[in-house]
Order: C-alpha cells, then structure tokens, then sequence
C-alpha cells in the first residue's frame, strides 16, 4: 500500500488508479488456504461470503479464526457469513470458535437456511434501503428462501415473505402478490422446483424483476432441479432473471444489486 501511496503522490497514477490499487491488495491471507477479499463489499456492494461445503472442516476453523484475529465486536468490520453450513458442522464449530462469543461476537445460526453470521455490535445504517419479496411455491423450497432472506437482511434491506402459494393452488397466490405490491417491494423471488413455473406466473402479473431461483426439489425427470431450471429459462413471460440451482445466495445479492442502483 505504501508503495501505492507513493506512486500517487509522485504523480505516477491518478487517485482513481489509487483507489483500484488499494482495493485489489485488500485481501486477507490465511495461511495459503484462502485468500478472503475483505474489501468486496465497497467495489461490488455485498461481502464476501465463506461457501462451507466444499472446505474440510480445519480450513473452516482456520478462516475463521484468522478473519477475527486483532478484532473487536466494537470495530468497524463486516459480519462473517459462512453458507450452506450443515447443522452438524455449525454445532461442531461452536465447540472450536465459541470463545469468540466470550470476547462478544454474536453467533447467528439459521437451521433452515443453513447459513451462520457471526455479527460484531458495530452500529450499522438502520433504515433499510428498500424492499424485496420472497416467494415459493411450495414448503419444500423454503429453506433455499430463507438462505435468500438471510442475505438480504444482512444487506440492510427488508423482506417480506409468503410460502407454499404454488400453481397446485394458485389461487393463494394472487392477494399475497397484491399484498407485497401495497408494501412497496421492488424487486421479487420467486423460489420453485418441480416443474419451476411459478416465476412465470408471476413475471405476467408484475411490473417489477423477478428473480428465479430453480430448487432441487423434485423426483422423476425432475430430481435434482434440471427441470425447473430450464422451465424458467426457457419462460415465456418477460422481466425474470435466473440463477442457478438452489443459489438462494446469488438471487438475494443481484436483488440487493437491483435495490441499490435505485438508492
């Protein structure tokens, strides 16, 4: 960074070099097993987040502990959001880096969602930026919902929600739709498996974006959730965007995205 500096100071780069400089040299490394990108969220707007899955189970402790390492609840970091974290790992992680609780870290597990934010007590902006719908089709797909409402919260933006309104009774759907369009919800996600066709029912009903987002939920010709993915690809109504399988995460930052360029 000093370097950075310098070479701005003796003209060679322009503040906006600088900056971009800055920022790409913002990364944490931990012990050549990661190399976590602290300063994401000022170039894209949303945090880097931990993907559990694929990490055994001592790189996981590692990154952890070393992203807290010389912090305090009290200072002005992002929260650590770590995805797709099984029960059973998070239970074993509490064992391992509970004594961040002790020094004032507040561990926030959501089962369903299986995603855990380890919070610091730092006042962050109250007001939310905006409002965002959640949707799903069935009860099957509501924890790939609340993996979404989890990173829309942690943005500072407010979710209403409604479950289980799919076309097998879609006459459920229509006043919950009317409801979130009074509350001033701008952007709406609409998680299905199945046959996937929710999103279009939806997308011809609203003039606001609707993000898809196919789950595995499904058997037949629909396991694993190919179907409902290609259904809403291949969607005839306008205005819906889609992500990948289960990418509850990556629905909730592109509405965050939405929301922000409003802002």
């Amino acid at each position: 960074m000093k370097d950075v500096l310098k070479d701005f100071k003796d003209g060679k780069i322009t503040i906006e070099e600088c900056e971009n400089l800055i920022k790409a040299n913002n990364i944490l490394e931990f012990d050549e097993i990661a190399k976590f990108d602290e300063n994401r969220s000022s170039r894209t707007g949303f945090p880097e987040a931990v993907f559990a899955p694929s990490k055994d189970y001592e790189d996981l402790v590692l990154i952890i502990q070393n992203y807290f390492k010389d912090k305090k609840p009290t200072d002005d970091v992002e929260n650590l959001i770590i995805t797709k974290l099984s029960n059973k790992r998070y239970e074993k992680l509490v064992g391992d880096v509970g004594y961040l609780k002790d020094e004032g870290f507040v561990f926030d597990y959501n089962k369903r969602a299986e995603i855990l934010v380890i919070k610091t007590s730092f006042n962050k902006e109250s007001k939310p930026l905006g409002k965002i719908g959640i949707i799903t089709a069935g009860t099957s797909d509501i924890n790939i919902a609340e993996e979404a409402k989890v990173i829309i919260e942690e943005s500072g933006c407010e979710v209403i929600t409604s479950y289980d309104v799919g076309v097998a009774g879609i006459h459920r759907l229509f006043p919950q739709i009317a409801n979130m369009l009074e509350q001033g919800v701008s952007v709406l996600i609409v998680c299905a498996g199945m046959e996937g066709a929710l999103p279009s029912v939806v997308a011809g009903l609203v003039d606001i974006p609707v993000i898809a987002v196919p789950t595995s939920v499904g058997y037949g010709v629909g396991e694993g959730g190919v179907v409902a993915l290609n259904a809403m690809l291949q969607s005839c109504a306008p205005g819906i965007a889609v992500v990948n399988i289960d990418n509850g995460f990556g629905a909730a930052v592109f509405a965050i995205t939405i929301i922000k360029s409003k802002v």
